[in-house]
């Protein structure tokens, strides 16, 4: 500390000490309900109703896992979600990049418009019966397509993705290149994308995460049970399992049931959260220099 205050005024100092520990408070306020939903799933659920759960497991235990994995329509909707994260993500970024990119060069003719006219789109939408019926009769439900083609395109994506391309490629650069004989094909493929890795990084983080976390869309699209994602596997696994006291005459099993309830509720949302826990570290390093990049220059 005391070199800290040699280095830089004293106000300067105590400016970037608040500012730490102010900081390290936040941390610990986002972490903590993370760490305390894992140490609850392995733990008795007598002892997190008593409050004796905080810092460690305690009870530790792994029937609320062993329920969940236990049930074989867990594998499918794991499959199901990432093939949907994957092919949706794939679709998601290339209609992105491909519409940011004309609408950040200055010679495209009618961008106004264009921009006014998606704009548009992000206030005022068709509602949830119009959109419904436009899936129907494009014949996409029950069909992985009702999944991934209708959240494809975002405005707020494509208007990030805009202000990147206008501030990292400039048109001095295009027509640089366009002198030596360079296509538009040739400079987007070889000139823009090697230049736009941290967006790209931070649009594939986006739509993983969208399509990943994905459950209103297959509730009301999909009905065969072999197609659902694993967000509504794992709704219909807590639904299940769910009490009813109505049902329920016996103390000790209605208590059986609310534990068992417990159990699966806090290992639903690891099972849920974890891959996505283990991809955003390698992406990290892109993220917080493409989202800045694109949503203040500009």
């Amino acid at each position: 500390m005391n070199q800290l205050l040699k280095r830089k005024s004293r106000g300067d100092a105590w400016f970037d000490i608040i500012n730490y520990i102010l900081l390290t408070i936040i941390m610990l306020l986002v972490l903590f309900p993370l760490y305390f939903v894992l140490i609850a799933s392995f733990s008795d659920p007598n002892y997190i109703y008593s409050g004796e759960v905080w810092l460690f497991p305690k009870g530790f235990t792994l029937d609320g896992y062993e329920r969940i994995f236990g049930d074989s329509s867990i594998w499918i909707g794991y499959a199901n979600s990432i093939l949907y994260a994957t092919l949706g993500t794939l679709i998601g970024v290339a209609v992105t990049v491909f519409a940011a990119y004309p609408l950040a060069r200055r010679n495209l003719v009618g961008k106004s418009a264009i921009m006014w006219f998606l704009l548009v789109t992000m206030f005022f939408s068709g509602g949830l019966i119009p959109t419904y019926l436009l899936i129907k009769d494009l014949h996409m439900l029950n069909t992985i397509w009702a999944l991934v083609i209708p959240g494809a395109g975002g405005v707020f994506n494509v208007i990030i993705v805009r202000t990147f391309f206008q501030s990292s490629i400039p048109d001095e650069m295009w027509e640089a290149a366009s002198i030596d004989g360079c296509s538009n094909t040739r400079f987007f493929w070889s000139i823009v994308l090697p230049l736009s890795k941290s967006i790209l990084a931070v649009m594939v983080l986006y739509h993983v995460v969208g399509f990943w976390n994905g459950f209103f869309d297959a509730l009301i699209y999909l009905n065969d049970e072999s197609k659902y994602p694993l967000q509504l596997v794992l709704r219909n696994i807590l639904v299940q399992n769910q009490v009813n006291s109505g049902m329920m005459i016996d103390v000790e099993s209605y208590a059986a049931k609310m534990r068992v309830t417990e159990l699966i509720k806090y290992g639903v949302i690891m099972v849920s959260s974890l891959p996505l826990l283990i991809l955003y570290p390698f992406l990290q390093k892109y993220f917080v220099k493409g989202v800045m990049i694109g949503s203040i220059k500009g």
